[in-house]
């Protein structure tokens, strides 16, 4: 451990009546962040080796999971048409005590096997996504900031499971009587004391989610794609990085250094991963997606996660997608404007790499050889064969 610096200390009245003393503790941990190493890091050489190393961190570090999976339990609660197609709200069951609500959008002019988007919401829960009021199914509502991701994705032709997320919406704590009024921050604390972490209980739940979509049999599985605000970003980046049946991601309003976000900045207790800055910046957790399509969106008026430190991780997770040749899979989407998703910005930029995925699958489908990759590069292969239980 590096020593401390050796400084002066200012009289009171020299500081402005301020005391001399360093008595924040934000002083203290941003010492220890300017003398700590990510020992994670990439720092060039073997893509693939240097993600192997770095996603077996960040799987321990997001703390225990189930070593077996329980039954689905698939229940339909009802299914309604739409004027986009088809909505149908399921519960399943993720692990024991802990089930998962979900809108199923099929829309109306896709067919069989469907390209699926898990649509992940922050703290409003995952009505938002179908434009329906919380109390009231039946009632549409306006929805801000583009957050129906629902929607969104039926009209773009594209399935989408729209998962509650813990915490959140239909998932919030209803049995404890007294709670704090964040309503993640309970569970959170709950899980540190169990060596489980929010984050890693939020991303099993899209374990579980893939599972049911596969279960379906009408599911094209190598196009299936996760997306997601706020704390739906958080996810997203995180599924993203552990979750191999995942091909493209579109992570909102979360993606920048921890740094200038969670370091420096209020947030929530479940944006927190114990540990997790000794090995890794955020712009490494992004790149264990690499080289499959990310679509990075954020607000250039973000209060919470800083344009400037979105920039400077993109510029590190752009290095990494080079490496293994797929620049050109790594896109940055700035929207004019705060905390929120930017729809007409951001759904251009992921059809595109949907068209390019589809042609560059057809190719290989030809040639009778995939390479578990849709973009244009020689050197990398990523591991397809994956076990049934991808936190193994």
């Amino acid at each position: 451990m590096p020593k401390p610096p050796r400084r002066s200390r200012p009289s009171a009245s020299a500081a402005g009546g301020r005391s001399p003393y360093d008595l924040s503790p934000s002083e203290h941990h941003r010492h220890i962040m300017d003398t700590t190493d990510q020992t994670l890091a990439y720092d060039g050489g073997d893509v693939r080796r240097w993600q192997r190393k770095l996603r077996a961190k960040v799987r321990a570090l997001l703390g225990d999971m189930p070593e077996t999976k329980c039954p689905l339990n698939v229940q339909t609660l009802w299914r309604r048409d739409s004027a986009l197609g088809t909505i149908e709200k399921i519960v399943f069951t993720s692990e024991p005590f802990a089930d998962v609500p979900a809108y199923v959008c099929i829309p109306r002019n896709a067919s069989p096997p469907y390209t699926f988007m898990i649509s992940l919401q922050g703290h409003c829960g995952m009505h938002d996504s179908i434009g329906v009021d919380a109390q009231d199914e039946r009632k549409a509502i306006e929805v801000e900031g583009d957050r129906d991701f629902g929607l969104g994705c039926m009209a773009r032709g594209l399935a989408a499971l729209c998962i509650e997320q813990r915490c959140f919406g239909e998932r919030r704590e209803r049995k404890q009587k007294q709670v704090s009024a964040h309503g993640c921050h309970d569970a959170t604390m709950h899980a540190l004391m169990l060596g489980r972490t929010m984050t890693g209980e939020r991303v099993y739940d899209v374990e579980r989610g893939l599972d049911y979509l596969e279960s379906r049999g009408d599911v094209d599985m190598k196009r299936v794609g996760i997306m997601g605000n706020s704390g739906g970003g958080t996810i997203t980046m995180f599924s993203a990085a552990l979750l191999p049946r995942l091909s493209f991601a579109m992570p909102s309003c979360y993606f920048c250094t921890f740094r200038d976000s969670i370091m420096s900045i209020y947030h929530c207790a479940d944006n927190y991963v114990p540990g997790l800055l000794k090995y890794a910046e955020m712009a490494d957790v992004m790149g264990l997606f690499a080289p499959r399509p990310v679509v990075v969106v954020t607000g250039s008026a973000d209060p919470i996660f800083p344009l400037r430190g979105v920039q400077e991780g993109f510029g590190k997770l752009k290095r990494i997608y080079k490496a293994c040749g797929a620049e050109d899979c790594c896109h940055l989407v700035v929207g004019h404007g705060g905390h929120r998703f930017y729809a007409r910005k951001a759904w251009p930029v992921m059809l595109r790499e949907l068209e390019r995925l589809g042609k560059k699958r057809r190719h290989t489908s030809s040639n009778q050889a995939r390479t578990g990759s849709y973009c244009n590069h020689r050197t990398y292969r990523a591991d397809r064969k994956r076990p049934r239980a991808e936190w193994e």
